[in-house]
Order: C-alpha cells, then structure tokens, then sequence
C-alpha cells in the first residue's frame, strides 16, 4: 500500500518525539496570534512538550472565538499574520470568520482523498459549497494536493450536475453524504449513466444505510471529520474502523465544560491544537463528542483514532426556568472528590420541571451534594446515589427527559 507520507506510519516512540519538538513550536507560533500571547502569556513553549503539559493550558471556546472577533475583526487576534496576508476571508454562520491560503494543502484534506484512493486520473465534481464558506475550497486544495482535475459544482442544480458527470466523466464526488444520492437519483430517472465510482463526503452523517446503497451502485465511500476552523481533523481509509487523527492536529478528548482529558474510550468532548503556523488555535473545543479507540488502524496509519461524531458536547438546557451548563456540572465534581462523575437529568412531574442529579460515588454524602448542587446550579434537585461506572458512557453531563407532546 502507498501511504501519503512517511508521517502516517511512524511507531509510538517516534510518533512521541517527534510531539515533544512540535508542540513547543508550535506554541511558540501561538503566541505570535495577539489574542493567544495573551492567553499564553505565563507560558514558556520550551514547557510544553508533551500532553499532559498541553492538558495545562487554557482552552478557546467559540464563544470565545465569536466575541473575540467582535472586539477585533475579523480574526479576533488570532491569526498569526495580517488580515491582508490571506488569500480568502470565509464567513461561517455566526456569522464567525476563517481565513485561508491557496498554497500547500493549507486545510490538509489531501491526506483522506489519498486514503479514499482519489489521485491523478480523477475527475472530482466538489459539490461542497463555494459561497462565503470555505468547505469548497478546502475539498478543492486536497483534490489538487493528490493531483485530481476538479469541477467546481457547488450545491444544487442537481440537472445541471448530471449533465456535467456525464460530459466530463466524473470519477469521483465530494460533497455532503445525502446530496450523491439525488444526483444518482436524478441521473436514474433521465437514463443517464455515471462513471462515479469514488466519494469523499463530510459536513454531515454518513449514515450505514446510504453507505451501503452507495456501495450496492459500486461507488467507495469513505467520510472525513473537518470544520472551517481546523481543517481536517480526522477521517476514515478502508479499513473503516474509526476515523484517523490527521498529522496536522493533536485531537484530545476532554470531558464536557472542562480540558480534563477523559480515560482512553470514555466519550467526551473534541478539543484540537492546530499545526498551522498562519491560524494556530490551541485546544480548540469543537462543541462535537467522540471518543477514543484502542490501538491502530489495521490499514496501518499509526496515529490515534476517535469514534467519530457522536453528539454535541454542549447540553446547556433550561429548567425551571434557568439555564444549566456543562461547566457547572463539572465545577460541582470538582468541589466533591469522593464524586467520580455527574449526570443532570431534566424531567417533568406533571406540569413541572424536575432536576434529578446522579453522582457515581461510594461515599454517604447526599445532603453534603444537595448544598452545593443548589450552590452551584441555582436551584434544588434530587440527588441520586449510583454505583461507579454506571452512568452510561454517551458524553453527556446534562439529559433532557421532558416530552411536551
């Protein structure tokens, strides 16, 4: 098998070395961004030079992100270069503002068309979108990194994509994963015959389903986990067991509302230091859940796998009239060591909202519990006693029970 580069295949100990002279570079490149020499004032890059010093830093919200850009737009402080040293300024609902750069593979999405198979010879039709938002572009940079031509379809007109696949004999497709199947769709229902035979899909679910009636029409699809922010974080290569962490991130997975990395397999949340010297966001939380698989992939790339998306880490829900966050949760487990973990539940007794609060302990401390949960969340609620490892293991702190139907 040919491997994109010599980065996927390293051992442990190399993998670790080669992290102890990135990380405090690429810290050291943080602090050249005005909103994370801030941020990072205390720090001292030589410092940082494995995980568990990283787990020690600060984490950036995109709340933090949004509010940042107000008070300096449009890249809040940053990025580590001048706005007018970008070759693209992207607007994401938010709206939040994302630069790019046409050079290199900026946003690293060659390394999962490599793995999808996707090279010279290729015809990709990128159906993600061009307008305001970069995943067009991004998908375009990855497509050329691995030497593939590009039709710039964008989103819709699914005539006009048939039409195109048709003339041009596109071989591949890019774009989200429910939008190949109405052009195959269409295309069916004109008489037309495709020659797609490859799809590169993200920016939503790949269900098994749609997988495999892509499969039963002889089309490889294999899905990439990516955000405007961070460029490619994690995808899948044939081995389709979990997603592959890209050699241009260190993902961690942290639990909701705090940057305590979770055991190895417990769900929590992303958080992804970036390697890109223009926009070097350190742990970044990505709002997305997932978790962490053992060992590595049998394709053989060597580097850390997650699950994939599995939720949002942000569970804040009203009750009773107040708004519950993750972090409060987190702080109440904090205050309490004799409590390994949390879990707020929201429910109904007839026309009234109920906060339960489970806590996995071994300790007798329900009424110390019940002091700081109205302390510390601002109301009563139940508490509730369960046994260590009982509480399911899905990433969510806070469970919203109430139906209103």
């Amino acid at each position: 098998m040919a491997y994109y580069d010599a980065l996927e295949t390293r051992d442990a100990e190399a993998r670790e070395r080669d992290l102890a002279t990135a990380l405090p570079a690429a810290i050291r490149r943080a602090k050249a961004a005005p909103a994370l020499a801030e941020a990072l004032a205390a720090v001292d890059p030589d410092d940082v030079t494995d995980r568990a010093a990283l787990a020690g830093l600060p984490v950036i919200r995109k709340a933090d992100l949004s509010a940042a850009q107000k008070a300096r737009p449009p890249f809040g402080g940053y990025a580590a270069r001048p706005v007018t040293q970008f070759d693209h300024i992207f607007q994401s609902p938010g709206p939040i503002y994302e630069p790019g750069m046409r050079e290199g593979d900026w946003w690293r999405l060659g390394r999962f068309l490599h793995a999808a198979g996707v090279g010279r010879g290729d015809i990709v039709q990128n159906c993600f979108g061009y307008h305001l938002t970069p995943a067009g572009m991004m998908f375009e940079s990855g497509a050329r990194a691995v030497g593939a031509a590009v039709l710039p379809a964008g989103t819709g007109q699914t005539d006009l994509q048939v039409r195109a696949a048709v003339d041009i004999g596109t071989t591949c497709y890019a774009g989200t994963p429910d939008f190949l199947k109405v052009i195959l769709e269409r295309a069916d229902e004109t008489g037309e015959v495709l020659s797609i035979r490859k799809a590169v899909v993200g920016g939503g679910a790949l269900f098994p389903s749609l997988r495999q009636f892509y499969t039963d029409r002889g089309i490889a699809t294999l899905q990439c986990y990516a955000t405007a922010d961070l460029g490619n974080i994690a995808y899948e290569s044939e081995a389709m067991e979990g997603m592959i962490v890209d050699e241009g991130v260190i993902v961690e997975i942290v639990r909701p509302g705090t940057g305590d990395p979770v055991p190895e397999g417990e769900v929590g949340e992303v958080l992804v230091t970036t390697l890109n010297a223009d926009y070097p966001l350190v742990r970044f939380a990505t709002g997305d859940l997932s978790a962490v698989l053992p060992g590595t992939s049998p394709c053989g790339r060597t580097n850390m796998r997650i699950k994939g998306w599995m939720g949002r880490a942000d569970q804040t829900t009203k009750i009773k009239g107040m708004f519950v966050r993750p972090e409060q949760v987190a702080a109440l487990v904090a205050r309490h060591p004799e409590i390994a973990r949390a879990r707020v539940i929201a429910d109904r007794d007839g026309d009234m909202d109920v906060m339960i609060v489970q806590v996995e302990t071994t300790a007798d401390c329900a009424d110390r519990i019940s002091l700081s949960v109205v302390d510390m969340l601002k109301m009563k609620g139940r508490v509730q006693l369960v046994a260590p490892g009982s509480l399911p293991n899905d990433g969510k702190v806070i469970e919203d029970r109430r139906s209103y139907g």
